[in-house]
């Protein structure tokens, strides 16, 4: 028989939004689907030094020594479900909640048990499809060392804990948008966001990442390059209006993308768009910017940055 113990841990809590609908649409798709998601999850959890303790229905529960670890892995997880979701269609995608709390827990042989079990898998259920859903406990220990934004929810109601729990929605892309949160996200939105309405979608000529914007300017590169050949064909003048449109199209991408963090990854066309120019102009100066840029990120990836 073994013995009970007590440790101070980190538990992940995850399950699927709306299993038992997408189950009534298709069972076995369905079965097929957790079961390939869940393996990439296991996957990332034990290459972060996290170990599964179990897996029930579409739920899964984690441990790890270190809570920065359950944090980075936690974020992995819903990019890398976020890229296998975009093939699919909207209502077939599997989008998991995720929540981590840090608390201590009994041992009994492989599984856990305590209120820092209940809290995480209340954190979990409070968090919106594709999202994440941290305790103060956590937050505290992550907020500088992990490059992501958080919001701050209040105080969390979990049974058995009379003060409540106070929480933390972690910021990655575009997984906590206001579509897919549930209510004491929205509420927490709507107290702290004013209320502007969106434009209309034809004021939105230069919508970031739209077609229509990369259109716009693949078309007006070609434009110039025919007035170029058409006004003189001595010298490619186009080459500068031709990178200026090049550069906004790169940014636009930047700025619409959700796979990767945007301000870094523009910062990386920015300095892209450095060493176009330098080698448009001649000379080797663009290694100082590069470098500026290169500290740059990696103060965001410290997680100085936000």
């Amino acid at each position: 028989m073994t013995e009970t113990r007590r440790k101070l841990t980190t538990i992940f809590s995850a399950d699927v939004q709306d299993y038992t609908r997408l189950m009534g649409v298709d069972e076995e798709g369905t079965l097929a689907t957790l079961k390939r998601y869940r393996d990439l999850m296991g996957g990332l959890i034990v290459a972060h030094s996290g170990r599964v303790i179990n897996t029930w229905g579409d739920g899964l529960i984690a441990e790890f020594p270190s809570v920065v670890e359950a944090v980075r892995t936690a974020v992995d997880v819903q990019n890398e479900l976020a890229g296998l979701n975009a093939s699919r269609p909207t209502d077939g995608q599997m989008l998991f909640r995720i929540g981590i709390n840090l608390g201590d827990v009994m041992v009994d042989g492989d599984d856990i048990y305590g209120d820092g079990v209940n809290i995480a898998a209340r954190l979990q259920a409070s968090a919106p499809a594709g999202g994440i859903v941290i305790s103060s406990t956590v937050y505290d220990q992550v907020r500088n060392k992990v490059p992501v934004g958080f919001d701050f929810l209040g105080q969390l109601e979990v049974k058995n804990v009379a003060e409540g729990v106070p929480s933390y929605a972690v910021r990655i892309g575009e997984a906590a948008t206001a579509s897919n949160m549930s209510r004491p996200h929205e509420a927490y939105r709507q107290r702290t966001q004013p209320d502007v309405p969106p434009l209309p979608k034809e004021q939105m000529l230069f919508e970031p990442g739209s077609r229509r914007a990369y259109t716009a300017l693949a078309v007006a590169a070609v434009v110039v390059a025919i007035i170029n050949l058409m006004t003189s064909r001595d010298s490619f003048w186009a080459k500068w209006p031709i990178t200026v449109f090049a550069f906004i199209a790169a940014l636009q991408w930047a700025r619409a993308q959700n796979r990767f963090d945007r301000r870094t990854t523009g910062l990386i066309v920015i300095g892209l768009g450095m060493v176009v120019i330098n080698l448009l102009t001649g000379g080797v100066w663009a290694q100082w910017p590069l470098l500026a840029i290169a500290i740059l990120i990696a103060i965001r990836w410290l997680g100085f940055g936000r």
